[in-house]
């Protein structure tokens, strides 16, 4: 693997996100305690906090007696369809808290109900803890009668992907589109990206294969590495976007052409100065602001609202 300088982004507004995070979250985090990489994830987050829309009202509930949910209620309501949005944090961090900001904003773009998942974090709880938290979630969703969109960044796109295929193997129906954002998809770790990008600012390769070594998901298996799954032929409709500047972005390269090869309906975009975690940035960096919109875009086409 390449340890030679890599290239990195030149607009300004993304260089002063990258500054901020490295005061917050220091490039060899991944070997402190999980505890104090939580920590320091959780001050990262309160860094880019913000008000919540105009009208915006949020309900805490519990699924099944036991998976902690946040409900958002924009002011004005233009579809019925449900948004469930599956936060990022390499499924070591990241709370209902720490997308707050980014979910009520999302929603209020939307014109529609969006539900979060609070779902159990590794290494406390091993992979498929993780993605059965959310496929409950998801169920009960469905079985209101509720079409749903899904939406996750990070380890969240990397579940989001995964109930999809789970919801497929289960003959689910009711998904009317993903949106994976920088997604984990199961990429091999040494090539494309992962090599190019090795050393990217905010999230390295090494980065990306210890956040696996603490889930301990099996190789292979189509729900933890939808790169892996052996037909791609049905899956709901896809809005996929990477940054260029990351090691995890031929996953969803690779990803958005494998769906398009099976007939699935398919809109990819690839973030040409942003690195991992660009969402924070939205309300900083041109390049973070113009992907945020094609996010919530994304969200209102499936959703029906746009």
């Amino acid at each position: 693997m390449s340890s030679s300088p890599q290239p990195r982004p030149t607009e300004a507004g993304i260089l002063q996100f990258i500054e901020i995070c490295d005061s917050f979250y220091p490039p060899d985090a991944v070997t402190a305690s999980i505890k104090q990489q939580r920590q320091w994830y959780d001050a990262l987050c309160g860094r880019f906090d913000r008000p919540l829309p105009d009208g915006m009202r949020t309900q805490d509930d519990v699924v099944m007696g036991k998976i902690p949910v946040r409900h958002y209620q924009p002011a004005t309501i233009r579809t019925p369809t449900c948004l469930l949005y599956l936060h990022g944090g390499g499924f070591v961090v990241g709370s209902l808290e720490s997308h707050h900001a980014i979910c009520a904003e999302i929603a209020d773009h939307v014109g529609a109900a969006l539900t979060s998942v609070d779902y159990r974090l590794a290494p406390e709880h091993r992979f498929p803890a993780q993605t059965d938290d959310c496929f409950a979630v998801l169920r009960q969703l469905l079985g209101q009668g509720k079409t749903v969109v899904l939406i996750g960044d990070s380890a969240g796109g990397n579940l989001a992907a995964g109930l999809a295929v789970r919801a497929g193997n289960e003959r689910l129906s009711g998904i009317v589109g993903q949106i994976l954002i920088y997604p984990a998809l199961g990429g091999d770790l040494v090539s494309g990206s992962y090599e190019e990008m090795a050393n990217a600012p905010g999230l390295t390769t090494e980065d990306v294969g210890y956040y696996r070594s603490v889930l301990k998901a099996p190789a292979g298996d189509a729900v933890a590495e939808p790169l892996a799954s052996s037909s791609f032929a049905g899956l709901p409709p896809a809005f996929i976007t990477v940054a260029h500047f990351d090691p995890l972005r031929d996953d969803g390269r690779n990803y958005a052409a494998r769906l398009a090869e099976a007939g699935v309906e398919v809109w990819f975009r690839e973030e040409p100065q942003m690195v991992h975690a660009w969402l924070r940035a939205r309300h900083m960096s041109d390049g973070a602001r113009a992907g945020f919109r094609a996010i919530c875009d994304a969200a209102s086409h499936f959703a029906g609202s746009s």
